[in-house]
């Protein structure tokens, strides 16, 4: 029951249906999803993934509308029964702007900066299948004598702004520095419960009803040399520490009355001393999720060295490394501590003008988040992967570019052992985006 409680409580708190680690997205501006490796850009994009090359880039004004639609599954599988669970975002928005004058840059970007989605499980979870079957099996009452009833469901979205201020420092070196708000917003909505016993009728349930919101700054530096063909540039995310607020709507979990009244009437000093086990149970493990408690959902430092060389005038191709510091970064529970090391990415993308109109590229991704079976969770679990995207911009006229890509993300399957079985988790992601830059 208190594993049955905690994995409860906990039920869908890290949503991602985007690219980037375990708690922040790295794909807000459709170059990224038609090319991946988008480090060492000066187009508008730069205001987040390069801001120091800015000052490289357009003269004037620049304007950027982006739009993203993400859909993942997330499965799990114990023996020959798959759980399925459902994630998905609403149509994802991202805004950028840039103003550059000479040798300096200002510009800004606002979008869905960490997880981002809802996750629904309609059947449940087998860790709650399982649990609430062995608690009620101890008391004498076999599944076939009762209904069981089980849904979980969440959402977590990190939105942020971020502002950058850029200057030409040397003719070949530039650097940036910047500032990001993050605004979290999430909320847990669930229930298990075991139902329609002929003599007990309920016997037991949980019920949760818990949003969550909380603030965080995150401080931002980045550094590029260009010379001729050659780009090299560095960024740096200071951790962002994101302390949320429980505003508890809901908070139950018991047994029923008439299975409370037969455990007693049964074997009463036994009955009590198990009910007041029971009681010191839910009481430590309900107490974090009480109204106006606090849980950390940091999001972690991030180091990003990208290198692009443009081949001619048409070719360009660039070659990425992000380092995301999980292991420092404060999730619920500490489950940061069960990860074997932060996020590796290794990105790759090759972009090609046809001609004055149009620009086909191409990426891919690697990421290897240094996962555990201790970090895995029935409701909160990871997969590594490969990402491939590819998709084309549009030059309308000389100052409206239309862009459009596709990604696909490829995961690896986990296996995890438990006392009811092996279990199997799962994932699949899709994403699909248009946008529009403007230059004044």
């Amino acid at each position: 029951m208190r594993k049955l409680l905690l994995m409860a409580f906990t039920a869908c708190s890290f949503l991602t249906a985007h690219a980037g680690g375990l708690m922040t997205n790295t794909n807000y501006h459709i170059a990224f999803d038609r090319m991946m490796a988008r480090g060492a850009t000066f187009d508008i994009d730069a205001a987040y993934s390069n801001p120091a090359g800015l000052v490289w880039g357009h003269e004037g004004w620049q304007l950027s509308l982006n739009f993203q639609k993400p859909w993942q599954n997330r499965d799990i599988k114990v023996g020959g029964t798959t759980y399925e669970g459902k994630a998905s975002a609403p149509i994802v928005p991202a805004l950028f702007a840039s103003y550059k004058k000479d040798r300096w840059a200002v510009s800004t970007m606002i979008g869905i900066v960490g997880s981002g989605g809802f996750v629904e499980y309609k059947q449940g979870v087998p860790m709650f299948n399982v649990l609430l079957g062995g608690m009620l099996q101890q008391n004498g009452i076999t599944p076939d004598q009762y209904k069981f009833d089980s849904e979980m469901k969440g959402k977590q979205y990190i939105y942020g702004g971020q502002v950058n201020f850029s200057y030409k420092i040397l003719d070949c070196l530039s650097a940036a520095v910047g500032i990001r708000a993050n605004y979290y917003d999430g909320y847990y909505r669930g229930h298990v419960s075991a139902t329609e016993h002929p003599l007990m009728g309920d016997l037991a349930s949980l019920a949760l009803d818990v949003d969550q919101k909380g603030w965080g700054f995150t401080p931002i530096v980045s550094l590029n040399y260009h010379k001729g063909p050659l780009t090299l540039t560095a960024r740096y995310e200071f951790r962002t520490k994101i302390n949320t607020t429980n505003e508890t709507n809901s908070l139950e979990a018991g047994l029923g009355v008439n299975l409370i009244a037969a455990m007693m009437a049964a074997d009463p000093a036994a009955a009590q001393a198990k009910l007041e086990a029971i009681k010191t149970q839910l009481g430590a493990y309900t107490a974090p999720y009480a109204d106006g408690v606090k849980t950390r959902y940091d999001m972690p430092a991030l180091l990003s060295v990208a290198v692009g060389y443009d081949f001619s005038k048409k070719l360009r191709a660039t070659l990425e490394y992000h380092f995301f510091d999980d292991k420092n970064a404060k999730m619920g529970g500490d489950r940061q501590k069960e990860l074997k090391h932060g996020t590796h990415e290794i990105l790759a993308g090759v972009e090609y003008d046809i001609n004055e109109k149009f620009t086909v590229s191409c990426g891919a991704q690697r990421t290897d988040y240094g996962l555990s079976d201790g970090y895995q969770q029935n409701t909160s679990f990871a997969c590594d992967s490969y990402s491939l995207g590819l998709g084309g911009a549009w030059n309308i006229n000389e100052k409206i570019r239309l862009n459009a890509g596709y990604f696909i993300s490829l995961y690896s399957d986990y296996k995890k052992a438990t006392s009811y079985g092996e279990e199997t988790y799962s994932r699949t992601n899709n994403v699909i985006g248009v946008g529009v830059d403007f230059k004044f």
